[in-house]
């Protein structure tokens, strides 16, 4: 792409005056986004406005509508020939709203200039409120993270509360959860054909709202029945219970059974999911024509989770890690969706091209950086498998995990004249890349991974997250025991005492997560000031819906074995574990010392403070809010760490 002929016909229309300047007088779409419009494949709109387009219908995108004065932005457009949809974006509109605290954020990294309010909670509900007061008749649909991942009950923890179904908040006629380019295009395709909405029932990665009557008298292999809304609200551990089969729905090869909710007086039908995507599917997506920058309309005005991501690549979909807090394979399936080279390649180039390239592309990357093309090895073993991951308690035997399509996809990259270096700013599972495979060949591929990423990929910083020391919190986590961190960090001392280089390794840790206790932490404390971290990348534990980390902390249970599990659920609580992160701020030395003898742990006093001073009057300081509580999916994320924007899928 040429980026200095691009003009504003080259983006999807925000407006009337755009739209008519296409010669059209009416649209076959209109997309409501809680974002701003930024045309590129790590942002959900530009996603489906951009499958849509290619598909022949006519698109337009209305970014971070006001919906607080005469509503003109809703009205704009008028009806379109076909849907409504509505998305409230990248991010979940309550974490990128509110702390782990619940304090209110002073910002917002998906608008322009990072300023906060341009979204309200809960978009998805007061959008198509509007829509539908406006227009009573027309065909609304609801999409993205924050209504996928509310497709059932779920625990609310801004409000303390379990909700039912968004769908039975939501004044929509369908939700399609899960990454929708497939689901969205069907759907288009269905009711240009003439179908009314009502009568799509069957639709894949859909869900509507019934009448009670037709739900089926009894499961079956196609059907599992959960435990209803009001049933969840009464019994805790039905809700646990429920979570456990759309997990392992989920996760399925082929998409697994239909789920079906009673709720009030209807009853909430979820689709199964579509298989991941061919790899012929996935390039589709990402070769569009995007010109990988903001809207025009924002010339002058910085939007932060673009900056993050503007020199990145996103190489996959999809994450078969399963760890307990996070919603990645929840919307994007357990199984990886990888593009091809030459499809990578191809967006290489294009950032080369961009003005503003320097020659270093920040992020080649993914949900978790290092599962490209990978997968079982027999295929057949995996149709059946309902396991929730593929690493935890242990990698399984099946999986493939040679890292040589990721090596060569690397070297092609940093051959290509007009690139200096290539990072990878995502995620890396060591876990994944440091398992002993048995076959000698793929174990040295695999450690010449590790290597090569150290001494070629890392800017200074390599960021991983093994999220606690204690091994039964981490169990709780599906994460693998801490003595492994111990062997990467080793190796990674090794290499840049060989090297010369003198780069940093930067973990990851949660606190208040369930199974996590304040004595845990204490140990974590001292346990990472003996390998001289001063932990940084650190937060509480959020709630976030669909996690099996926030079914324990609702249910208090765990949705798989039944047992019971301490968590921190109380603000003194949480506050009492997150101190530990900050015992070498004299702020807080005297509280945790203080919290250390009622726990007649002097030994971690000496571990931490060299000596144990003479008993003194404390009082309990109130931590600060550091936590890097942020979701952005940029390919895809986690749900409770800052990460690269548009990780949370469309």
């Amino acid at each position: 792409m040429d980026y200095n002929k691009l003009t504003p016909d080259l983006w999807l229309p925000t407006s009337v005056k755009e739209m008519k300047a296409l010669g059209w007088e009416s649209v076959d779409v209109v997309l409501f986004t809680g974002d701003a419009y930024v045309d590129h494949p790590s942002f959900a709109a530009a996603v489906i406005g951009r499958t849509l387009q290619a598909a022949g219908y006519k698109v337009a995108i209305v970014p971070q509508p006001n919906w607080r004065d005469d509503l003109r932005d809703f009205k704009k457009f008028g009806v379109p020939r076909l849907f409504f949809g509505i998305s409230a974006g990248a991010m979940d509109s309550m974490v990128n709203h509110y702390t782990a605290n619940r304090r209110k954020r002073s910002d917002d990294a998906y608008t322009p200039d990072g300023r906060a309010g341009m979204r309200p909670d809960y978009p998805t509900i007061v959008y198509s409120k509007i829509l539908r007061d406006l227009y009573p008749n027309a065909p609304i649909v609801g999409g993205g993270i924050e209504a996928s991942l509310r497709r059932f009950s779920h625990y609310d923890y801004w409000q303390d509360r379990l909700r039912p179904s968004i769908i039975a908040d939501a004044q929509v006629d369908m939700i399609l959860y899960g990454m929708g380019e497939k689901s969205i295009l069907e759907l288009a395709r269905r009711l240009d054909a003439g179908e009314h909405i009502k009568e799509i029932k069957d639709l894949r990665q859909s869900v509507i709202l019934l009448p009670k009557d037709e739900m089926p008298v009894q499961e079956d292999a196609d059907n599992i029945i959960l435990s209803s809304y009001e049933q969840c609200r009464h019994q805790k551990p039905l809700q646990a219970a429920n979570f456990k089969h759309i997990e392992q729905q989920s996760n399925r090869m082929n998409g697994g059974a239909t789920l079906w909710q009673i709720t009030g007086d209807k009853v909430v039908k979820a689709n199964p999911m579509y298989p991941a995507m061919t790899q012929g599917e996935i390039d589709a997506a990402f070769d569009l024509p995007y010109t990988r920058l903001p809207h025009p309309r924002y010339k002058g005005k910085r939007i932060p989770a673009y900056e993050m991501i503007r020199h990145s690549i996103n190489m996959h979909r999809g994450c078969f890690g399963g760890c307990a807090f996070c919603t990645i394979s929840a919307h994007q399936g357990k199984f990886i969706a990888s593009r091809s080279k030459e499809s990578i390649l191809k967006e290489a180039k294009q950032v080369t091209q961009m003005p503003d390239f320097k020659g270093y592309i920040s992020d080649l990357g993914g949900p978790s950086a290092n599962m490209y093309a990978m997968g079982g090895k027999d295929k057949s073993i995996c149709a059946k498998c309902l396991r929730p991951s593929c690493l935890h308690p242990k990698p399984c035997p099946n999986l493939d995990t040679n890292h040589k399509p990721l090596l060569d996809i690397y070297h092609a990259v940093d051959a290509m004249p007009e690139v200096k270096k290539s990072f990878i700013g995502s995620g890396v599972r060591y876990d994944l890349s440091m398992h002993p495979t048995g076959d000698k060949k793929i174990d040295a591929i695999n450690q010449q991974y590790n290597r090569e990423l150290i001494t070629d990929h890392v800017s200074g910083r390599l960021k991983v997250a093994p999220e606690h020391t204690s091994d039964a919190v981490l169990k709780v986590m599906r994460k693998p025991s801490f003595q492994l961190f111990h062997k990467f960090n080793d190796f990674f001392n090794q290499v840049n005492r060989e090297c010369g280089l003198k780069q940093q390794l930067i973990p990851y840790f949660i606190s208040s997560h369930p199974g996590s206790t304040e004595e845990a932490m204490a140990e974590l404390a001292a346990e990472t000031k003996d390998l001289n971290f001063h932990l940084e990348q650190v937060q509480d534990f959020t709630p976030t819906p669909m996690t099996v980390a926030t079914e324990i902390f609702y249910t208090g249970v765990h949705p798989y074995t039944g047992e019971k599990i301490y968590t921190a659920t109380r603000p003194e609580e949480k506050l009492a574990q997150r101190k530990y992160f900050f015992w070498y701020d004299k702020t807080y030395r005297q509280d945790i010392i203080g919290s250390l003898r009622k726990m007649h742990r002097e030994d971690l006093i000496r571990r931490l403070f060299a000596s144990c001073p003479p008993h003194t009057e404390h009082h309990p300081q109130k931590p600060a809010d550091r936590s890097a509580n942020k979701d952005h999916n940029g390919k895809g994320s986690r749900s409770h760490h800052s990460g690269k924007p548009g990780r949370r899928g469309k």
